[in-house]
């Protein structure tokens, strides 16, 4: 079955540092120092690679991969004067960041040196990305263990210098992709809000805001993890609001309110460990303006809502009890209309436990269980100049799914 192309994402949507990547400055050493000797011998035969992985996962990064192949693969004319113009690109580029709070005048002028110096190293790179084949599956394609999900046929030593950076930006994208993914299914047609930001560093957000859209997630909670798909961050009011007005939820609440009226206004209730007393505070006092109520009960606490009724349940946490009792007390006061959003610990497992139990939940937010673990690829040589090469056990798996993408 033949399956229609698609159009990736363009290269200037991803932050790639060109020159770094160009020059093997990411990459581990071995792939540079084999893109040398093989330019160094002139072996420019083609070959075949094959990249893998070992589960079932949802497929992330391709348009990432995609973008790198076409900016990185290549070769310098004049590779001493390459290396010496790349050791001035870096110590210019921490000059000026030593530059930004001492000097804005000077920063400005050495950003100019840099870009002076980035034109030269255009000039003495020529790219061949065009020369590359790449036959793939898309970003959001199911992926089985074993299954080619891509490969580049080309010389060697044009890409070989890449392969650390492919094989990395598939394996943290599909594991972000098919965490969320499986949290998605385990809610089924209850939106998924993507809240890890804080568990990881701040570069990863553009990529992994993208992944988490690819596995299904609704919303994500900082601008940067929305700017690959076109969104913009959303959330609740965080606790040090809350502490910044006294510990009052109401006050926290009106202040963001009045500050951002189009925003959907949703109440974090658990600062007094009251989540009933406090949903019902802050419903009464916002009435139709109050979107949703956040259920964040620390897995070590007891709400005072539920202390009455230890004995047959784990009381801690944000545990089912507590989200009936508060979807009753807000019902009975007419504001059945205010959304509840549980977060604190929630995984697929225990979504698909609230939704086997009917827990009255309207989304789930979820954080720290999508960074878990690993989904790593792997890249074999199979074929050199279209005969078998491939180390044993890695021989050639073809795959009538594959696309094949111009770069």
């Amino acid at each position: 079955m033949t399956r229609k192309p698609w159009t990736p994402l363009p290269s200037e949507t991803f932050d790639i540092p060109v020159h770094e990547i160009r020059r093997g400055y990411r990459s581990d050493v071995y792939f540079w120092r084999s893109k040398v000797a093989l330019e160094n011998q002139r072996r420019h035969a083609s070959v075949l690679m094959q990249i893998f992985q070992r589960g079932d996962s949802v497929l992330c990064g391709v348009d990432e991969v995609l973008a790198t192949l076409k900016l990185g693969s290549g070769y310098y004319t004049d590779r001493e004067a390459a290396y010496k113009k790349f050791d001035e690109l870096m110590l210019v580029k921490r000059k000026v960041r030593s530059l930004y709070y001492t000097s804005p005048s000077k920063m400005l002028a050495a950003q100019n040196e840099r870009l002076k110096i980035e034109k030269a190293l255009d000039e003495l790179w020529t790219q061949t990305s065009g020369e590359l084949q790449v036959n793939t599956l898309k970003d959001g394609d199911d992926l089985t263990p074993w299954e080619t999900a891509m490969t580049i046929e080309g010389p060697l030593y044009q890409f070989i210098h890449l392969e650390t950076l492919y094989l990395g930006i598939l394996a943290r994208r599909t594991k972000i992709a098919t965490n969320v993914r499986r949290v998605v299914t385990a809610a089924g047609a209850k939106p998924i809000l993507y809240f890890p930001a804080r568990f990881d560093h701040w570069h990863m957000q553009g990529g992994d805001g993208y992944a988490a859209r690819i596995g299904g997630a609704l919303t994500v909670s900082t601008d940067a993890q929305g700017e690959w798909w076109g969104v913009s961050g959303a959330g609740t009011i965080p606790h040090a609001l809350i502490a910044a007005c006294e510990g009052d939820t109401v006050a926290a609440v009106k202040l963001f309110a009045e500050n951002y009226p189009d925003a959907n206004l949703i109440a974090l209730v658990d600062f007094d460990n009251d989540s009933v007393g406090t949903s019902l505070q802050v419903a009464r006092e916002m009435g139709d303006k109050l979107w949703g109520v956040r259920l964040d009960t620390s897995a070590n606490i007891v709400d005072k809502s539920v202390a009455n009724m230890m004995g047959d349940f784990k009381p801690t946490g944000v545990n089912s009890h507590l989200v009936e009792i508060v979807r009753t007390a807000l019902d009975r006061e007419g504001f059945g209309h205010v959304k509840i959003i549980v977060s604190g610990g929630f995984n697929a497992d225990r979504i698909a436990a609230f939704e086997a139990a009917g827990v009255p939940v309207d989304a789930y937010g979820v954080g720290s269980t999508l960074m878990d673990g690993i989904r790593d690829f792997t890249a074999d040589v199979v074929q050199l100049e279209g005969r078998p090469v491939a180390k044993i056990g890695r021989s050639l798996q073809p795959n009538e799914r594959l696309v094949h993408i111009p770069l």
